[in-house]
Protein backbone atom coordinates (compact mmCIF):
# COMPACT_ATOMS: atom_id res chain seq x y z
CA UNK A 1 0.00 0.00 0.00
CA UNK A 2 1.35 3.42 -0.99
CA UNK A 3 1.86 6.09 1.65
CA UNK A 4 0.11 8.94 -0.09
CA UNK A 5 0.54 11.26 2.90
CA UNK A 6 4.33 11.04 2.52
CA UNK A 7 4.07 11.63 -1.24
CA UNK A 8 1.81 14.62 -0.67
CA UNK A 9 4.19 16.21 1.84
CA UNK A 10 7.12 15.60 -0.51
CA UNK A 11 5.15 17.34 -3.26
CA UNK A 12 4.63 20.36 -1.00
CA UNK A 13 8.28 20.49 0.08
CA UNK A 14 9.97 19.82 -3.24
CA UNK A 15 7.58 21.20 -5.86
CA UNK A 16 5.97 24.12 -4.06
CA UNK A 17 8.15 25.49 -1.26
CA UNK A 18 11.35 25.19 -3.29
CA UNK A 19 9.76 27.10 -6.17
CA UNK A 20 8.58 30.00 -4.07
CA UNK A 21 5.02 29.17 -3.05
CA UNK A 22 4.74 30.97 0.30
CA UNK A 23 1.08 31.43 1.21
CA UNK A 24 0.53 29.22 4.30
CA UNK A 25 -3.15 28.69 3.47
CA UNK A 26 -2.33 27.49 -0.06
CA UNK A 27 0.38 25.17 1.26
CA UNK A 28 -2.03 23.74 3.84
CA UNK A 29 -4.69 23.14 1.20
CA UNK A 30 -2.22 21.45 -1.15
CA UNK A 31 -1.03 19.28 1.73
CA UNK A 32 -4.58 18.38 2.73
CA UNK A 33 -6.42 17.59 -0.51
CA UNK A 34 -5.86 14.01 -1.67
CA UNK A 35 -4.80 14.53 -5.28
CA UNK A 36 -4.61 10.77 -5.92
CA UNK A 37 -8.38 10.53 -5.50
CA UNK A 38 -8.91 12.81 -8.52
CA UNK A 39 -7.17 10.56 -11.06
CA UNK A 40 -7.86 7.07 -12.34
CA UNK A 41 -6.77 4.28 -10.04
CA UNK A 42 -4.12 3.15 -12.52
CA UNK A 43 -2.48 6.61 -12.30
CA UNK A 44 -2.60 7.07 -8.53
CA UNK A 45 1.03 6.12 -8.08
CA UNK A 46 1.93 9.14 -10.23
CA UNK A 47 -0.60 11.55 -8.71
CA UNK A 48 1.97 13.59 -6.77
CA UNK A 49 4.47 13.85 -9.60
CA UNK A 50 5.61 17.15 -11.09
CA UNK A 51 3.44 16.97 -14.22
CA UNK A 52 -0.16 17.04 -15.44
CA UNK A 53 -2.05 13.76 -15.92
CA UNK A 54 -4.86 12.73 -18.29
CA UNK A 55 -8.38 12.55 -16.88
CA UNK A 56 -10.19 11.48 -20.05
CA UNK A 57 -12.06 13.46 -22.74
CA UNK A 58 -8.70 14.90 -23.91
CA UNK A 59 -8.42 16.89 -20.65
CA UNK A 60 -5.81 16.91 -17.88
CA UNK A 61 -5.38 17.52 -14.17
CA UNK A 62 -2.87 20.36 -13.90
CA UNK A 63 0.67 20.06 -12.54
CA UNK A 64 0.62 20.60 -8.74
CA UNK A 65 2.91 23.63 -8.94
CA UNK A 66 0.63 25.33 -11.47
CA UNK A 67 -2.42 24.70 -9.28
CA UNK A 68 -0.60 26.26 -6.32
CA UNK A 69 0.79 29.15 -8.42
CA UNK A 70 -2.60 30.15 -9.77
CA UNK A 71 -4.32 29.74 -6.43
CA UNK A 72 -1.72 31.81 -4.60
CA UNK A 73 -1.99 34.57 -7.22
CA UNK A 74 -5.72 34.91 -6.49
CA UNK A 75 -4.93 36.00 -2.90
CA UNK A 76 -8.16 34.45 -1.63
CA UNK A 77 -9.86 35.37 1.63
CA UNK A 78 -12.12 32.95 3.46
CA UNK A 79 -15.31 34.98 2.89
CA UNK A 80 -14.88 35.35 -0.88
CA UNK A 81 -16.75 33.90 -3.86
CA UNK A 82 -14.73 32.35 -6.69
CA UNK A 83 -15.58 31.47 -10.28
CA UNK A 84 -13.60 28.59 -11.78
CA UNK A 85 -13.64 28.05 -15.54
CA UNK A 86 -12.91 24.40 -16.34
CA UNK A 87 -13.84 22.04 -13.51
CA UNK A 88 -12.01 19.07 -15.03
CA UNK A 89 -11.25 16.46 -12.38
CA UNK A 90 -12.39 18.76 -9.56
CA UNK A 91 -8.95 18.89 -7.91
CA UNK A 92 -8.40 22.61 -8.42
CA UNK A 93 -12.02 23.10 -7.35
CA UNK A 94 -11.30 21.34 -4.05
CA UNK A 95 -8.24 23.51 -3.42
CA UNK A 96 -10.34 26.64 -4.01
CA UNK A 97 -13.10 25.28 -1.77
CA UNK A 98 -10.59 24.94 1.06
CA UNK A 99 -9.80 28.65 0.83
CA UNK A 100 -13.02 30.44 -0.19
CA UNK A 101 -16.58 30.63 1.06
CA UNK A 102 -18.17 29.52 -2.23
CA UNK A 103 -16.85 28.13 -5.51
CA UNK A 104 -18.86 28.35 -8.73
CA UNK A 105 -17.36 26.12 -11.42
CA UNK A 106 -18.26 25.83 -15.11
CA UNK A 107 -17.38 22.74 -17.15
CA UNK A 108 -18.15 22.27 -20.84
CA UNK A 109 -17.96 18.46 -20.82
CA UNK A 110 -20.98 16.94 -19.12
CA UNK A 111 -19.38 13.66 -18.03
CA UNK A 112 -16.50 15.50 -16.31
CA UNK A 113 -18.88 17.90 -14.57
CA UNK A 114 -21.03 15.05 -13.27
CA UNK A 115 -18.05 13.00 -12.13
CA UNK A 116 -16.38 15.95 -10.40
CA UNK A 117 -19.60 17.04 -8.73
CA UNK A 118 -20.31 13.59 -7.32
CA UNK A 119 -16.75 13.21 -6.15
CA UNK A 120 -16.53 16.61 -4.48
CA UNK A 121 -19.82 16.02 -2.67
CA UNK A 122 -18.61 12.63 -1.45
CA UNK A 123 -15.54 14.36 0.01
CA UNK A 124 -17.67 16.91 1.84
CA UNK A 125 -17.17 19.97 -0.34
CA UNK A 126 -20.66 21.40 -0.01
CA UNK A 127 -19.58 24.96 -0.85
CA UNK A 128 -19.16 24.08 -4.54
CA UNK A 129 -21.74 24.58 -7.31
CA UNK A 130 -20.99 23.13 -10.76
CA UNK A 131 -22.71 24.06 -14.00
CA UNK A 132 -22.39 22.50 -17.46
CA UNK A 133 -21.89 25.24 -20.02
CA UNK A 134 -19.58 27.58 -21.91
CA UNK A 135 -17.06 28.84 -19.37
CA UNK A 136 -15.67 31.45 -21.74
CA UNK A 137 -18.72 33.63 -21.05
CA UNK A 138 -18.53 33.09 -17.28
CA UNK A 139 -21.60 32.73 -15.06
CA UNK A 140 -23.39 36.06 -15.24
CA UNK A 141 -26.30 35.07 -12.99
CA UNK A 142 -23.97 34.46 -10.04
CA UNK A 143 -21.72 37.51 -10.55
CA UNK A 144 -19.97 39.47 -9.22
CA UNK A 145 -17.06 37.27 -8.12
CA UNK A 146 -14.15 38.21 -5.91
CA UNK A 147 -11.83 36.03 -7.97
CA UNK A 148 -11.87 34.11 -11.26
CA UNK A 149 -9.53 31.26 -12.16
CA UNK A 150 -9.43 30.01 -15.75
CA UNK A 151 -7.98 26.51 -16.06
CA UNK A 152 -7.68 26.46 -19.87
CA UNK A 153 -5.97 28.75 -22.37
CA UNK A 154 -7.73 31.55 -24.21
CA UNK A 155 -6.65 33.75 -27.14
CA UNK A 156 -7.46 36.78 -24.95
CA UNK A 157 -9.31 37.37 -21.69
CA UNK A 158 -12.96 38.07 -22.58
CA UNK A 159 -14.63 41.33 -21.45
CA UNK A 160 -17.48 39.14 -20.09
CA UNK A 161 -15.20 37.80 -17.38
CA UNK A 162 -13.84 41.23 -16.45
CA UNK A 163 -17.43 42.51 -16.17
CA UNK A 164 -18.21 39.68 -13.75
CA UNK A 165 -15.37 40.61 -11.39
CA UNK A 166 -16.18 42.63 -8.29
CA UNK A 167 -14.22 45.81 -7.65
CA UNK A 168 -10.75 44.81 -6.37
CA UNK A 169 -11.42 41.32 -7.79
CA UNK A 170 -8.62 39.23 -9.30
CA UNK A 171 -8.53 37.03 -12.39
CA UNK A 172 -5.79 34.55 -13.29
CA UNK A 173 -5.80 32.92 -16.72
CA UNK A 174 -3.44 31.41 -19.33
CA UNK A 175 -3.45 33.44 -22.54
CA UNK A 176 -1.94 32.40 -25.87
CA UNK A 177 -1.95 29.74 -28.58
CA UNK A 178 -1.60 25.97 -28.48
CA UNK A 179 2.17 25.95 -27.94
CA UNK A 180 2.96 29.25 -26.21
CA UNK A 181 0.97 30.72 -23.32
CA UNK A 182 1.49 33.29 -20.59
CA UNK A 183 -0.17 33.16 -17.20
CA UNK A 184 -1.75 36.58 -16.65
CA UNK A 185 -3.22 38.18 -13.53
CA UNK A 186 -5.63 41.07 -13.65
CA UNK A 187 -6.77 43.16 -10.67
CA UNK A 188 -9.87 45.26 -11.15
CA UNK A 189 -9.81 48.82 -9.87
CA UNK A 190 -13.05 50.58 -10.70
CA UNK A 191 -13.37 50.35 -14.48
CA UNK A 192 -9.65 49.76 -15.00
CA UNK A 193 -7.67 46.51 -14.74
CA UNK A 194 -4.00 46.26 -13.73
CA UNK A 195 -2.26 43.39 -15.50
CA UNK A 196 0.81 41.36 -14.58
CA UNK A 197 2.50 38.45 -16.34
CA UNK A 198 3.27 35.48 -14.10
CA UNK A 199 5.37 33.41 -16.48
CA UNK A 200 5.01 30.77 -19.14
CA UNK A 201 2.53 27.90 -18.89
CA UNK A 202 0.82 25.25 -20.99
CA UNK A 203 -2.88 24.37 -20.75
CA UNK A 204 -5.46 22.70 -22.96
CA UNK A 205 -7.52 25.16 -24.99
CA UNK A 206 -10.75 26.68 -23.69
CA UNK A 207 -13.46 25.90 -26.22
CA UNK A 208 -16.33 28.35 -26.39
CA UNK A 209 -17.85 31.54 -27.73
CA UNK A 210 -15.07 33.71 -26.30
CA UNK A 211 -12.41 30.97 -26.45
CA UNK A 212 -11.28 28.68 -29.26
CA UNK A 213 -13.43 26.97 -31.89
CA UNK A 214 -14.05 23.26 -31.31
Amino acid sequence: MRDYAVARQRMVNEQLLRRGIKDPAVLRAMGKVHRHLFVEEALRGRAYGDYPLPIGEKQTISQPFMVARMTEALELKSHERVLEIGTGSGYQTAILAELAAKVYSVERIKILARRAGEHLESLGYYNVLIRVGDGSVGWKEMAPFDAILVAASMPAIPPHLIDQLADKGRIVAPVGGADSQTLRKGTKDGQAVRWADLGECLFVRLIGEEGWDA
